[in-house]
């Protein structure tokens, strides 16, 4: 830890019209985490915000949320550098698991802004409410129950970028009454190809999506409500620039049915119970690829049932929740290989073997209030693990490496956390420590022949692999001296049987090229740390000065750096806003990234910096309102990559767009 330095990280603030129109980012020091507020036809000064934003665009604009891109749609989302496996990934509390064994499709690629109200963010143990988890959680919540007795409105939204041509056109219905209420939207968006700095294309990194939701509730009684809702989502023609194959599906169905009880009155304040199902197909192919060694076929399913039930209690001091779930998925990903010799047979594998995983578990959590500036909580969730093959050949082909294997793996998983906070009005502190144990995903312990293009290695699981386990510390704490803000943040992890690639120099490669074979292992420990430091001035009720720096570390029991940990990064803004207009220039980059990983795939990053103006306005009719949002980003059209930018695909160069909403009341 001698050698982390500790430098400033990231903290902005965005004048809103009014409170009605403007989403924003709260600091919940009660539960450490972050809330981003999601609305698509909402205007703000927010960091790089359009109207039309995707769920990735929102994301990345948490202080600990890096969205790794492989190509201009479905980026995987990491929170305090650890990747999805290390992740509790939910929406709305539902469990859901991706189809693709290359995470072509996260779970955030699957829902839009038209579906949500806000993102949960919570880091290390305080994300375990909805499932066990190392690194942290990400809650993608649906909207609550709309009974406001409104009648009828609607609203639509249009937006344009000229870089790759991209269209986003979206429409929403919305009926309100006393009783009932029910809300229809959709959205499309489709990109061309699009262009890094100096005019270089980017081949095979269009899309074209489509997302429509119904969310309907009915009020049985002054304490009770029944809500149902439904989403599809269906991405064709997907490009991924940074991977050998392209994606010719994605598609998921996600529906749930919830009951709420709610009454502040009495001992129980809230009981919420939820049933859930959600179905994903995930296609890859090489079929748009001018030359392949060998053309293949990767179709996956997952199907996932589930339910949670979550009772929240407050007695005098305490405020107590609990809560109890479980589900049940199956994952099933093949391969069919088509040799150039049509007299050869074809090849077939599964490359996950019909997994079937069972989990039930229950979480429990007390918040204390000590005294009127005080409180302390803990909290602590148990849960059943297991998991089956269902595939006979598949169970076959692991044998071959795992002779002893049988067809079922049963673990029992612990997490328990506790945190204290003290708040005045000009100054704020939280402490936290956690304990939290994860099992293995589906590729990790039973993916065959996984073939990564960041290190260009054949990847094997392995079914015996222990439970990683993290011993987790956060501090964080603001002060606020009238027009001036500072605040520091940061976390440490140090995780036993860190789960990560191996070489296994007996096993030859099955991917033509590939460099070889690794077999998932567990490292003794490994260690992660960052730290924030958040500034920002106001000048004048009007303009806004923020700035920021960051810094990130990790490293293994090896004595190797950690892939995929952010390097230094900054962002210096200026902002200024009226009641009907705003307008934000920001300046934002990375470092050298100096502590690259070569030992497991990763080259040296260089530093950049990339220039953003954001501008918008309100106009209020009789009746209804116009949003626009434009600007330019990426001024200065600069060529660049980042560290989480797979195999160094360059992102963006010099891009206007503008995004026009108007809502009728």
């Amino acid at each position: 830890m001698k050698k982390l330095l500790i430098i400033l990280g990231l903290f902005y603030s965005a004048f809103s019209f009014s409170q009605d129109i403007v989403p924003s980012m709260e600091k919940d020091t009660t539960q450490l985490d972050e809330v981003i507020v999601i609305s698509q036809r909402k205007l703000s000064n927010y960091r790089q915000e359009k109207t039309l934003s995707s769920v990735d665009d929102y994301l990345e604009k948490s202080n600990r949320v890096t969205m790794i891109k492989r190509g201009n749609y479905a980026w995987e989302p990491t929170l305090s550098n650890m990747t999805s496996e290390r992740l509790n990934v939910t929406i709305d509390g539902m469990q859901i698991f991706g189809a693709c064994t290359d995470k072509m499709d996260p779970i955030t690629s699957y829902v839009d802004v038209s579906n949500l109200k806000k993102v949960s963010v919570a880091s290390g143990q305080e994300g375990t409410e909805d499932g066990h988890c190392v690194g942290g959680a990400i809650d993608l919540q649906l909207p609550e129950s709309k009974y406001y007795n409104f009648g009828l409105k609607s609203s639509v939204d249009l937006g344009y970028e000229t870089n790759g041509n991209y269209k986003t056109a979206g429409l929403d219905l919305e009926y309100s009454g006393n009783k009932f209420y029910i809300n229809v939207d959709g959205i499309f968006r489709k990109s061309d190809n699009y262009d890094a700095g100096n005019n270089q294309e980017v081949l095979y990194s269009q899309f074209q999506k489509y997302n429509v939701s119904l969310q309907s509730g009915y009020k049985l009684s002054e304490n009770h409500e029944l809500d149902a809702n439904i989403i599809y989502d269906k991405a064709t023609n997907v490009g991924y620039p940074a991977l050998p194959m392209d994606v010719s599906l994605a598609e998921a169905l996600i529906t749930s049915l919830t009951h709420t009880f709610k009454n502040d009155s009495t001992f129980i304040n809230s009981w919420e119970t939820k049933l859930y199902f959600n179905t994903i197909t995930h296609i890859m192919d090489d079929s748009q690829r001018p030359d392949v060694p060998i053309r293949m076929d990767m179709p996956g399913w997952s199907d996932t049932y589930g339910f949670y039930s979550k009772v929240k209690i407050s007695e005098h001091k305490h405020n107590l929740l609990f809560n109890v779930n479980g589900f049940y998925n199956r994952s099933l990903a093949e391969m069919t290989m088509y040799p150039n010799n049509a007299n050869q047979p074809l090849m077939f594998m599964y490359t996950w073997p019909d997994i079937r995983t069972w989990y039930s578990g229950v979480y429990a959590k007390d918040t204390y209030a000590l005294n009127k500036t005080s409180n302390v909580s803990a909290s602590v969730r148990f849960g059943v693990h297991n998991n089956s093959i269902g595939e006979k050949a598949g169970l076959e082909s692991l044998q071959i490496f795992y002779p002893t294997l049988s067809d079922s793996k049963h673990r029992f998983l612990k997490t328990i956390a506790a945190d204290y906070q003290f708040k005045k009005t000009a100054f704020d502190v939280t402490f936290g420590l956690g304990y939290g144990e994860r099992a293995p995903s589906v590729s990790e312990g039973y993916g065959f022949f996984l073939f990564n293009s960041f290190d260009n290695f054949d990847y094997i699981g392995n079914p015996y692999l222990n439970n990683e386990k993290s011993i987790q510390t956060n501090v964080k704490t603001n002060y606020n001296l009238k027009r001036f803000k500072i605040g520091i943040e940061s976390s440490y992890f140090y995780i036993l049987d860190y789960i990560i690639g191996e070489i296994d120099p007996t096993l030859s490669a099955m991917t033509i090229g590939a460099s070889g074979v690794k077999t998932y292992t567990g490292l003794n420990h490994a260690s992660i740390f960052d730290v924030y430091l958040n500034t920002s001035y106001s000048i004048s009720k009007k303009l806004l000065l923020n700035a920021s720096l960051g810094y990130n570390y990790g490293q293994g029991s090896n004595d190797e750096s950690l892939p995929l940990i952010k390097p230094f990064s900054y962002l210096a803004e200026v902002t200024y806003s009226t009641s009907t207009f705003n307008a934000s220039l920001q300046l934002e980059g990375n470092g050298n990234q100096s502590r690259f990983s070569s030992f497991y795939g990763e080259d040296e990053t260089p530093a950049y910096g990339v220039l953003n103006l954001n501008l918008g306005h309100v106009i209020t009719l009789k009746s209804s309102k116009m949003v626009f949002k434009y600007g330019v980003e990426n001024i200065l059209d600069a060529q660049y990559s980042t560290y989480a930018d797979w195999n160094n695909i360059p992102r963006q160069g010099r891009n206007f767009y503008v995004n026009a909403s108007y809502v009728l009341f």
